[in-house]
C-alpha cells in the first residue's frame, strides 16, 4: 500500500494520534512516525514503535537507517505527509518554511501532499495569524481536516480540537486516491 509520514506535535491531542497510527496500519500501509520533542512530553516514541512497527525518530541528528540523512530519507518515500496533531506553532514553522527539527525538516523536504489536523486553545485557533498561516498552507495545496468544537484541554470549550482519527483517515486515503489518479509515485 502507501506510505505514510506521520509528524505529532506537542498537544494533548497526541494520544488521539496513536489511533490514527493504528488505523493506517489496519488499512496495510507502512506507516513512519515522526515526533518534535514536545510531542514525547505526551506520548512516549516506544507507543508509536510498537503501533507503526517502524523505528520512530525524535531528533534531526539520529543515526539514519540509510546513508542519506534520516530526513531526506523519509521525505523521498512519502506518499503522503500527515501532521496530527498539529499546533498553531508548527502551523506557523510549515508556513514560513522554517525547518528547525525532524519533522519541520522532513515538510520542508518532501514533495508528498500535505495533510494537517490543527489542534490547540481556541484563542490560538482564531488568532489572525493563525488563520493566515493556514491560508498561506492552503494557497499552496496542504489540506486542512477541520478543527472541532468542544471542550477543550485548558478547560474552556471552543473551536480547536483536533479531529476525530476516522475523519482524518477519511482525508488521508482521499489524498492518496487523488494522487494515484493524477499518476504520481
Amino acid at each position: 500500500m502507501s506510505t505514510i509520514l506521520l509528524g505529532v506535535t506537542g498537544s494533548i491531542a497526541a494520544y488521539k494520534a496513536c489511533e490514527l497510527t493504528r488505523l493506517f496500519v489496519k488499512g496495510g500501509h507502512t506507516v513512519h512516525v515522526l515526533m518534535t520533542d514536545a510531542a514525547t512530553q505526551f506520548v512516549s516514541p516506544l507507543t508509536f514503535r510498537t503501533l507503526s512497527r517502524n523505528p520512530v525518530p525524535t531528533g534531526l541528528f539520529d543515526a539514519p537507517e540509510e546513508w542519506v540523512p534520516g530526513h531526506i530519507s523519509l521525505a523521498e518515500r512519502a506518499e503522503v505527509l500527515v501532521v496530527a496533531p498539529c499546533t498553531a506553532n508548527v502551523i506557523a514553522k510549515l508556513a514560513h518554511g522554517l525547518a528547525d527539527d525532524l519533522l519541520t525538516s522532513t515538510a520542508l523536504a518532501t514533495r508528498a501532499p500535505l495533510v494537517i489536523a490543527p489542534a490547540m486553545n481556541t484563542g490560538m485557533w482564531d488568532h489572525p495569524a493563525t488563520q493566515a498561516n493556514m491560508r498561506l498552507l492552503e494557497s499552496r495545496g496542504a489540506t486542512f481536516v477541520d478543527a472541532d468544537t468542544g471542550d477543550l484541554a485548558c478547560g474552556t470549550s471552543g473551536k480547536g480540537r483536533m479531529a476525530a482519527p476516522q475523519i482524518i483517515y477519511d482525508a488521508v486515503m482521499r489524498t492518496l486516491a487523488e494522487r494515484q489518479r493524477g499518476g504520481e509515485k
